[in-house]
């Protein structure tokens, strides 16, 4: 039997993220902003991980970033305000009954249901110069589902543009539930999307903020750093001259101050903005005043932490999360029947 688990009253959340290494304004108003609001809210048992399995899907070439960008993730998180003490934050590949149950069900999911997963054929389209025709990047939304099921949450906080995955993983579970019962009751429940509050967050260049785009702001750019991004930060194409007016809706600088300015900042940036009171770079050293004040206390944060600090927060979670997995996967195994005991045999 496994260990057993002291229960929570409240309702289970998960989410995690790929190790790609320091995280980005984007990942924080996209993810962590609401994962720490969620853990600070008292209302949900909170489970946050690394996904370093997941890194190979795409990077199985050269695996030698992963141990440092997991760090960095880590370290982002704990900046952000997640805490040990609120949350269970642990590392995917320290807890090896991912694998198991995502290799379980393997065994049961259709092959047409991973094809059809939306973000499959636009990843093999835009990720250029990698063999993705892997057994492993084909697989990762069922390793995704396995990730979630492990810990039976009620909810997944995430994005629209995620909600296809909870969906296949809610396919999942039912086609297991369908299978295997356990004394007549179901062993994975069906989670539920929890949609996070995802406000546009434009990149330097006026797309999505991304890595992939290099147009970043990261949570670790010192004042100075973030001072420049922003000067060389696309505007309105209207306002060619400084004379032009512009409109605040269409640039991107302005998409920034309605998610960090004040509305005081905000009612001067619209006036000066239409009327061409105020020139570009100064509409942009006021985005920067703000952006600074949310990355001040962040970066304050993640100097207060060492590597063996965040090391030890990583093993005590995954050990947390170990506990629960094994409650769960011993529960698949007997609705499996794939507990060999003495007692079983005949």
């Amino acid at each position: 039997m496994p260990e057993p688990v002291i229960a929570s009253p409240r309702p289970r959340v998960l989410s995690g993220m790929r190790p790609t290494g320091k995280l980005h304004l984007g990942n924080y108003m996209g993810a962590l902003a609401n994962w720490v609001k969620l853990q600070n809210g008292a209302q949900y048992d909170c489970y946050f991980f690394i996904a370093d399995w997941h890194a190979l899907t795409t990077d199985y070439a050269d695996t030698s970033n992963v141990a440092q960008n997991t760090l960095d993730v880590m370290l982002d998180y704990l900046a952000a305000g997640l805490d040990p003490a609120k949350s269970v934050m642990f590392l995917q590949s320290k807890v090896l009954q991912h694998a198991e149950l995502n290799l379980l069900l393997g065994m049961i999911t259709p092959l047409g249901w991973l094809e059809r997963v939306p973000t499959y054929k636009e990843q093999q389209e835009n990720i250029t110069g990698k063999d993705l025709s892997n057994f492993g990047f084909l697989g990762y939304p069922l390793l995704m589902a396995s990730d979630i099921l492990l810990y039976q949450p009620k909810f997944v906080p995430v994005g629209n543009d995620q909600t296809a995955h909870v969906e296949l993983t809610r396919e999942v579970s039912r086609r297991f539930n369908q299978f295997y019962k356990l004394d007549g009751r179901e062993v994975l429940p069906e989670p539920q999307v929890l949609l996070t509050p995802s406000p546009k967050l434009p990149g330097t260049d006026g797309r999505k903020m991304s890595k992939s785009y290099g147009n970043t702001i990261l949570l670790t750019d010192p004042e100075p750093e973030v001072r420049k991004k922003l000067k060389t930060m696309v505007t309105d194409p209207a306002r060619v001259r400084r004379t032009d007016p512009g409109d605040p809706d269409k640039c991107p600088v302005g998409d920034l101050h309605k998610v960090f300015s004040t509305p005081e900042t905000q009612a001067k940036m619209y006036a000066g903005c239409r009327s061409a009171g105020i020139g570009c770079i100064e509409c942009k050293g006021w985005a920067a005043d703000a952006l600074v004040q949310v990355l001040e206390p962040i970066q304050a944060r993640r100097a207060s932490f060492t590597v063996p600090q965040v090391i030890e927060i990583l093993e005590d979670g995954s050990n947390r999360a170990r506990v629960r997995a094994e409650q769960t996967m011993h529960e698949v195994r007997s609705a499996m029947q794939m507990n060999l005991t003495a007692s079983a045999a005949k």
